[in-house]
């Protein structure tokens, strides 16, 4: 399962409403996110206006195209462009930036734990 994580900034006049919105998210909308693989999803929303949102797929491609087949899809995205800043015209499912994952402790605890560990060596007193 992919970890993914994305940004994308609110106007701040509509920052209120924006939460507002995400507050009670159409049921139609949810059922798609859920039946096209997105798993786990969520949304930060900072009070500058930042948005972060996260969330676990199989196939990015897949679950974005999935949602891009969808009436519901279409009538959100519409309904929520204008409250983003720098779109240029895309949709706000087109224009998030997809942020690289650096760091994941679980990974890292994984790999730690099946990696040989080095002999274990105690301090001698002299």
């Amino acid at each position: 399962m992919r970890r993914v994580c994305f940004i994308l900034r609110v106007k701040p006049d509509r920052l209120a409403e924006y939460r507002e919105r995400h507050a009670a998210v159409w049921p139609e909308m949810l059922a798609a996110l859920r039946d096209t693989g997105w798993h786990d999803y969520s949304l930060f929303l900072h009070d500058d206006g930042l948005l972060v949102g996260y969330f676990l797929t199989e196939d990015l491609a897949a679950s974005l195209a999935g949602m891009e087949r969808t009436d519901v899809n279409a009538r959100w995205q519409a309904e929520m462009a204008p409250f983003f800043e720098n779109l240029d015209g895309r949709r706000p499912d087109e224009g998030f930036v997809v942020l690289e994952e650096i760091f994941n402790l679980d990974d890292q605890l994984a790999s730690s734990l099946s990696a040989p560990q080095p002999p274990h060596t105690e301090a001698l007193n002299d």
